[in-house]
């Protein structure tokens, strides 16, 4: 027993001594960023960004108030070069066949017009519950012609749902 209020313990420890840490980091960056938006803005009034942005201006701000100097200095005005083509795969992944889209078997009956009794609710729901209520009801007479609600590669749902839409 007291094996485990020793572990409680120490993993509680644990989660405080991180959530300190963090806590620390986040508000040394929070100052960092309050920092270099206020220098950033007495810049920007005095006109002395010379056509940097935000990004740029903070990349260079913060390295200097961490001590780091910033990485691309020399030339910040250099056009970025293109990238290399990446290299071809030579890895082969096994490909399913995509499974083809359920056809109905039979007669599939399908609501004409969005209930008036959803009128209240958006678009969407509306014609989600006017495919539910048409659904049922073809249950009752076996009038879905073999779809199922919901299947991969589109049910009744979805037929109905593109029905109503007018697709």
């Amino acid at each position: 027993m007291s094996g485990f209020v020793w572990r409680q313990g120490l993993a509680l420890a644990s989660a405080v001594v991180i959530a300190s840490f963090a806590l620390a980091s986040s508000a040394n960056a929070e100052s960092v960023r309050k920092q270099c938006s206020q220098k950033y803005q007495s810049a920007k009034s005095a006109n002395t960004l010379n056509g940097q942005k935000w990004n740029q201006f903070y990349k260079q701000c913060a390295a200097e108030l961490k001590g780091t100097s910033p990485k691309s200095t020399a030339a910040p005005a250099a056009a970025p070069q293109a990238a290399p083509a990446p290299a071809e795969r030579t890895t082969t992944r096994k490909t399913h066949p995509a499974s083809p889209a359920p056809m109905a078997t039979g007669h599939v009956v399908f609501p004409r017009t969005v209930d008036t009794k959803y009128a209240n609710l958006s678009a969407g729901k509306a014609r989600l519950k006017t495919c539910l209520d048409q659904y049922h009801a073809n249950k009752a007479n076996n009038s879905n012609g073999g779809l199922r609600w919901i299947e991969k590669g589109g049910g009744y749902y979805s037929e109905c749902n593109k029905h109503l839409k007018g697709e």
